[in-house]
């Protein structure tokens, strides 16, 4: 069958460089925050929310932004966010000040939601239903590649030169991306829908009350504040719902979830993100922690799972194309649950910091099959007009899974040790000793069982999914 466009290859480089540049900067941070405490006379309790402002950001804006790119161009938004990415990373480089970097952290997390929310869509529209897990793939390489080169750069970058260059990085690599993008990567057709703005504004603030409540939940414990904002975020959501229903193009279009297959892939993809992110969150404080190694060299402890992850991403998509999702997914989360089984049975207080490499590979090679089979069980199962929406919708569900697994994490960390200096145990500024260890240790275990429990509600959800054949032509949902 011919290819829908000959500059497929092209447009997959520039996704690729953008689902890297977003991976890169969702781990090159994580070795900065003892230099950015100190040069910028903050705390850590601060500093965390240069991470936690773009995980919010990214949650709140991705559906919005994938339904604005169905409405005014795909490419447009995907190439407006290169921009916007790009700026704002100059600007956190030259930030005077913990707020300001935190404000241009949001900004660009808005260009990273650009980014993120068009790009599988773009790749639905370049790749023909048969082919398209072969490009999920390679962007699922990307992303693990990208967390890999993230850690290496920050570490060296922030101890050889200065951490204000982990945010200059992005420029030269975002002008090419730009100037490529907006050469080859065009939109085949776009709606003539007006936009949602109530049904947007209605979401957006859901997830903003409701993500804000939980984190703070995690940072303070249960507060009046935090259950008010949650309830809030529940009446909000309620409301958007109602507005969804009754308008003609709504920011959700619900009648996408009638599609089991594209209905149970998004609630596989939040379970494993609740079950798994929370797994790496816990390992890089039992590793900065208890074991008293420094940022970089327990980071370089989990290098594994991500090399293993991104050279089989490819090859697993290609086969998830073959046999479609369900096999391929399922049986990467059945890896993901022995990984963490394993952590639960054989981490302890002084195990040999080789059992922290064979568990990463374990579920590295359950995220590989997993990745880009799922995501391209979503974006092949809607039809073109729908594409943006549920592009947005698949990183809404991710990022949700993000944001409630860093809630268990820390709750679970809380509950074996003060929460301040769980905070700064994750920035690699503190350690815990004696009794606080083992008391720390049984707390991640027990953690570790909320957090396989999501990923077995992960795996029945892929494998409930219905089989598919990508060989046959796209029907409307």
């Amino acid at each position: 069958m011919s290819s829908i466009n000959p500059h497929e290859n092209m447009i997959l480089t520039v996704v690729v460089i953008g689902t890297l540049m977003a991976s890169i900067d969702s781990t090159i941070v994580l070795l900065a925050f003892p230099s950015m405490t100190a040069d910028l006379h903050s705390s850590i309790s601060t500093i965390i929310w240069v991470i936690l402002i773009y995980i919010i950001v990214v949650a709140i804006f991705s559906t919005q932004l994938g339904r604005i790119g169905d409405i005014y161009g795909r490419s447009r938004m995907f190439n407006l966010g290169f921009a916007i990415f790009t700026i704002a990373s100059f600007l956190c480089g030259i930030a005077p000040s913990d707020v300001s970097l935190i404000a241009f952290r949001a900004i660009q997390a808005i260009g990273g939601a650009l980014i993120s929310s068009n790009s599988s869509a773009i790749i639905a529209d370049t790749f023909e239903r048969h082919r398209i897990g072969r490009a999920y793939g390679y962007t699922s390489m990307s992303w693990n590649i990208g967390a890999l080169l993230g850690i290496l750069l920050g570490g060296v970058i922030t101890t050889f030169i200065g951490y204000r260059y982990i945010f200059f990085i992005n420029v030269p690599i975002g002008i090419i991306a730009v100037l490529l993008g907006l050469k080859y990567v065009k939109d085949p057709n776009r709606t003539k829908d007006t936009v949602d703005m109530p049904g947007m504004v209605a979401l957006g603030s859901a997830i903003a009350l409701i993500a804000y409540a939980g984190i703070n939940y995690a940072s303070a414990g249960m507060t009046s504040i935090n259950i008010t904002l949650a309830v809030l975020g529940v009446i909000a959501a309620a409301i958007f719902a109602a507005i969804d229903r009754k308008v003609k193009m709504p920011t959700i279009n619900f009648s996408m979830f009638s599609n089991k297959i594209f209905r149970n892939s998004l609630f596989a993809a939040l379970f494993q993100g609740l079950g798994f992110m929370g797994v790496t969150f816990l390992l890089i404080m039992y590793l900065q922690g208890v074991r008293g190694y420094t940022p970089f060299y327990a980071s370089l402890l989990l290098f594994p799972g991500y090399i293993v992850s991104g050279v089989l991403a490819p090859y697993m998509g290609r086969l998830s194309d073959k046999y479609g999702a369900r096999p391929i997914a399922t049986t990467g989360i059945l890896f993901m649950v022995a990984g963490v089984f394993y952590y639960i049975v054989l981490l302890g207080v002084s195990s040999p910091a080789y059992y922290i490499i064979i568990g990463t590979i374990i579920t590295g090679f359950g995220g590989a099959m997993f990745w880009p089979s799922n995501n391209s069980a979503v974006m092949a199962n809607v039809v073109g007009e729908l594409r943006g929406a549920a592009s947005g919708t698949l990183r809404l569900f991710s990022s949700l899974g993000l944001i409630g697994s860093f809630i268990i994490a820390f709750a679970a960390a809380a509950s074996a040790i003060p929460r301040y200096l769980a905070f700064e145990i994750f920035a690699g500024t503190s350690k815990v000793i004696g009794g606080i260890s083992k008391g720390f240790v049984s707390g991640m275990h027990a953690a570790f069982i909320v957090l396989l429990a999501m990923l077995v509600l992960a795996g029945i959800f892929s494998y409930i999914r219905g089989s598919e054949n990508r060989g046959k032509a796209m029907k409307s949902t």
